[in-house]
């Protein structure tokens, strides 16, 4: 039933690794796959080559994401990766052109992608082999990445492209706007006697 060759008994560690980290929660997860502490990865994720996987602490990988870390990824701290979301850094584009798409190929190309820190990949994302994305980068969900991003922007689109620049000003805004909105909304809650969650804002209606 199974095959006693070289490709398959290399890839079946793997394989059994992905098994049993279905039992597991993400920060369990992420500690077997060998990555900071302060990581969380979430069900289903797939690796490929974790051992070229640099991540930084404090980022969180969606379901069903899948990073080909064959051709070298980087991941900055504090960057989260949206659910089903793909990473490429390999292609066997030339392979299949020259019908030489067959186990070992020389034609395949590969290119390392480097995502910085702070950024927001959304889910449904694609990326591409040789795509480097700025630090505090925005990905909207459903984009597919070719190009460059720069930092401190936000992309959007098939091909992304840039929609918005923000600086620190920018941001600082945000974060008081969203502090004081979760604020009002937990004074709500506790005259409503209502048990709010321990992070985050309470879920409902704080439309009064």
């Amino acid at each position: 039933m199974f095959f006693d060759d070289e490709r398959s008994n290399r890839l079946r560690p793997q394989i059994l690794t992905e098994l049993v980290s279905q039992y597991m929660n993400d920060a369990e997860r992420a500690r077997f796959y060998g990555l900071p502490e302060s990581t969380r990865v979430r069900e289903r994720v797939k690796i490929i080559s974790p051992e070229n996987l640099k991540i930084g602490e404090h980022c969180w990988i969606g379901e069903g994401a899948a990073l080909d870390a064959s051709g070298g990824l980087e991941i900055g701290e504090h960057t989260s990766i949206g659910l089903n979301t793909l990473i490429f850094t390999h292609s066997s584009w030339l392979a299949n052109m020259t019908l030489q798409n067959h186990s070992g190929s020389d034609l395949i190309e590969r290119k390392p992608v480097k995502i910085g820190k702070g950024c927001f990949i959304g889910g449904l994302v694609v990326i591409m082999a040789g795509v480097t994305i700025g630090d505090f980068a925005t990905v909207q969900p459903n984009s597919v990445v070719a190009k460059d991003v720069p930092p401190r922007s936000l992309v959007a689109g098939n091909p992304a492209r840039v929609f918005q620049k923000y600086d620190d000003e920018y941001i600082q805004s945000e974060v008081e706007r969203v502090r004081a909105e979760n604020a009002r909304r937990r004074a709500l809650a506790e005259e409503r006697g209502d048990v709010a969650g321990s992070w985050g804002a309470p879920a409902g209606d704080f439309t009064e």
